[in-house]
């Protein structure tokens, strides 16, 4: 099997891959291949499926995005016509598509965060080719892959408006996307949503059991003990982004406040985020009182 390649439980297979120490997963059933997340290009998406064919004897059928963001999506385009005949199917949340373009605004997030990665992000921008999902999933999907399913499921807002979890029951595996991160930090985006983040995780908690492999966006598996802890920490920023905005701590002032759980560096877009729905909530309150 190539190498950097894991069997994560029978027939499920996990890569972690540079740039960005992005998690692709792979899903082996009897009538093909599920791709869980395609990396940051066209080149790096064809690169998966040569990885994949040096282990797997059926083609990729299924793609699925966990979210949309650059690093898990931009390389949807390797699996499509002429890339690739058949073309898989694309799934993902149907909050997706909308947002799966160079004008999200988390793309220049991204890009900033990136640019210590080298020249290549100008060209891998240049040269973007975006294939967005066309089957999309609400709250609850399966795919069948002949001799097994893989569930796409939806339990609320968090890293993204539109993060999946992909379970694959016969394996007890659950691929988390960038809902849990093992290689750092949770990471609050402009469009991350801190306060729903908990209770996410909470409804997710409800299928991952104590022998669950969960497969993070970023960095090795975990076990449910380790998304409950994360789920801890989570929870902790969003008390004290409340803490702070009862307090009147100007926005500006809330990084250098103290007290956050995490990095200083990373409070930036949890702050913004949080700050604008307690402003909305509290000018929602002062009209209905009027």
């Amino acid at each position: 099997m190539t190498t950097g390649w894991h069997e994560v439980a029978a027939g499920v297979f996990q890569r972690r891959y540079e740039p960005c120490d992005v998690t692709v997963t792979a899903v082996v059933g009897a009538r093909g291949v599920a791709v869980v997340d395609t990396r940051c290009s066209l080149e790096e998406g064809e690169e998966i499926k040569r990885d994949i064919a040096s282990f797997a004897s059926v083609p990729v059928r299924w793609v699925v995005n966990t979210h949309s963001h650059l690093d898990h999506t931009w390389g949807n385009v390797a699996f499509t016509a002429p890339y690739q005949q058949p073309p898989a199917q694309i799934w993902a949340h149907r909050s997706v598509p909308e947002v799966l373009t160079p004008d999200d605004p988390a793309v220049p997030f991204f890009l900033e965060t990136f640019t210590d990665q080298g020249p290549e992000w100008q060209a891998k921008v240049a040269g973007l080719r975006i294939a967005r999902p066309t089957h999309l999933v609400d709250r609850h999907s399966v795919i069948d892959l002949g001799d097994r399913t893989v569930e796409l499921r939806w339990t609320g807002r968090a890293h993204t408006a539109g993060d999946l979890w992909v379970v694959v029951p016969d394996a007890d595996v659950v691929v988390a996307g960038d809902l849990i991160e093992e290689a750092g930090d949770p990471i609050w985006g402009p469009d991350s949503f801190p306060f729903e983040w908990p209770a996410t995780l909470d409804a997710a908690l409800a299928f991952i059991g104590p022998d669950t492999v969960v497969v993070p966006g970023h960095g090795a598996p975990v076990d449910a003990a380790f998304v409950r802890a994360q789920r801890e920490l989570i929870a902790s920023v969003a008390e004290r982004i409340r803490e702070l905005h009862g307090a009147g701590v100007h926005l500006s002032e809330g990084p250098s406040a103290g007290g956050w759980p995490i990095p200083e560096d990373r409070t930036r877009y949890a702050l913004a985020r949080g700050y604008a729905h307690l402003d909305r909530l509290t000018a929602s309150s002062t009209g209905s009182a009027r």
